[in-house]
């Protein structure tokens, strides 16, 4: 697994001003100095034994040294990210005189972190050996970003002492990013677990294997990774279900162990409640033997890549119904209160039961920690939005791969990753309006989308 890192954009007014102003000055420091410094080389070689030798030397030297404090000035305006990493922060060119010229901080140099709050405009405050101490205007951070850099913190810098306010702030922060959308297991959390404790032995259950009693009795392994795993299983004799299990290892730090069990918790409660008949059911959960578990409804039947595969490509009008069916549960999933974002639609995950009916499994909320029942990982990039990858998905990333899925329907082919899809290319009877739409769609800006599930409906329907 790839070590988590992201980068937080900082950019204050003093910093917008200066980068401004060099972009003002650039024809004077990249094309006029370099030409002062070559005349006064040339003038000092042709005179070495004159008078204007030291005048010459002097104004190529003058003119190097402007030349450099421009290209100096030019980049540190232009660094405005923060990076974070496991292993430390590093800062904007432009704060190391704050840092001592060190730029890379290692977590543990981070001693202390508090908001200080002024004329209505909150400042974080970040203390590293030394004492140095950096100051950012938190209206100036990445708002995206914000909480991802402060679970960092809380996450890495385990000698920092974090104040009651800070604590306080980010909570606030978890729990408006919970109204927008943020059902899912967060990701730098579900990076740290991984790091910790991939050496931690985890035994999936093997067939036969009972739970709950007797109750549920495992068939056979449908998938297994990391901390999870999902089965097929029997419940009382006789009805399949699948089961997803998930475990935090005994080793974990206590504190740490019960932020993952809460999260598990949590996620597993929502997931409950989701009821509609296009959505495989979460029909129980519960914990046993300090493992996890969904129970989930069985959907038997035949998934739309399979169907492809055996069938050969569909035409445009079975392929706006199965579109359709789809939409329908994403609007209801992004009208919940909050919304829920699936994050991981394409053909494997939406499957035609024995009535003919879709049904859409397996949500990208609750994989991000306890795992994935299609076992395909190949051609999953090509139906995830830009925003998706940088780990920001939204209900505009659920159109983006309502499209991609559209388009793979209509061709047989995936479509190509972060670039918009056009399927009549390959397939010329697909109709313009519907080759518009499907491009619309999968645009690589979420503003240049198609807004809503309920766009998408409405566009399907007027082409129908």
């Amino acid at each position: 697994m790839a070590e988590f890192q992201i980068a937080v954009k900082y950019q204050p007014p003093s910093l917008k001003n200066a980068f401004l102003f060099m972009c003002v000055m650039l024809p004077v420091w990249s094309i006029v100095l370099p030409l002062g410094f070559g005349i006064g080389m040339t003038w000092f070689f042709m005179n070495l034994s004159g008078a204007v030798a030291p005048v010459a030397f002097t104004f190529a030297m003058f003119c190097l040294a402007l030349y450099l404090i421009g290209y100096t000035a030019s980049a540190a305006s232009e660094d405005k990210f923060i990076h974070v990493q496991k292993e430390g922060i590093a800062m904007p060119l432009f704060m190391l005189p704050m840092l001592a010229f060190r730029r890379m901080q290692p977590w543990q140099n981070l001693k202390a972190a508090h908001i200080v709050t002024s004329d209505n405009n909150k400042v974080l405050m970040l203390t590293f050996e030394g004492p140095k101490t950096v100051k950012l205007n938190v209206n100036h951070l990445d708002k995206e970003k914000l909480e991802s850099f402060l679970l960092s913190l809380e996450l890495w810098a385990k000698g920092c002492q974090r104040s009651p306010e800070l604590i306080a702030y980010q909570t606030d922060l978890q729990v408006e990013a919970g109204k927008g959308g943020g059902l899912s297991y967060t990701h730098i959390w579900q990076d740290e677990l991984s790091r910790r404790f991939a050496t931690t032995s985890f035994i999936p259950l093997e067939p036969d294997q009972t739970l709950q009693s007797g109750r549920l009795k495992i068939v056979r392994q449908l998938a297994f990774g990391g901390f999870s795993a999902v089965y097929l299983a029997q419940r009382n004799g006789h009805e399949q279900v699948v089961l997803k299990e998930a475990v935090v290892p005994d080793n974990a730090d206590p504190k740490e162990k019960e932020m993952a069990e809460n999260h598990l918790k949590r996620e597993s409660v929502m997931l409950f409640g989701i009821k509609h008949p296009g959505i495989a059911r979460v029909e129980d959960y519960f914990v046993e033997d300090g493992r996890y578990y969904l129970v989930m409804e069985y959907v038997s039947g035949q998934d739309l890549r399979q169907m492809v595969r055996q069938h050969g490509v569909q035409n445009q009008e079975k392929t706006i119904n199965f579109a359709l069916q789809a939409a329908e549960v994403l609007n209801y999933l992004h009208h919940l209160d909050p919304p829920i974002i699936h994050r991981d639609l394409s053909p494997d995950n939406l499957v035609l039961d024995n009535e003919g009916n879709l049904k859409v499994i397996d949500f990208g909320a609750s994989n991000e920690f306890v795992g994935t029942a299609t076992g395909t990982l190949i051609g999953k990039q090509a139906y995830m939005a830009p925003e998706q990858i940088r780990g920001k998905a939204t209900p505009a990333s659920d159109v983006y791969a309502l499209g991609a899925t559209i388009y793979y329907l209509l061709t047989g082919k995936e479509p190509k990753p972060l670039t918009p899809a056009h399927p009549k290319v390959l397939a010329p009877e697909v109709s313009d309006e519907l080759d518009a739409l499907v491009a619309k769609c999968t645009a690589f800006e979420p503003e240049e989308r198609v807004k809503t599930a309920q766009a998408v409906i409405d566009m399907l329907k007027s082409i129908q």
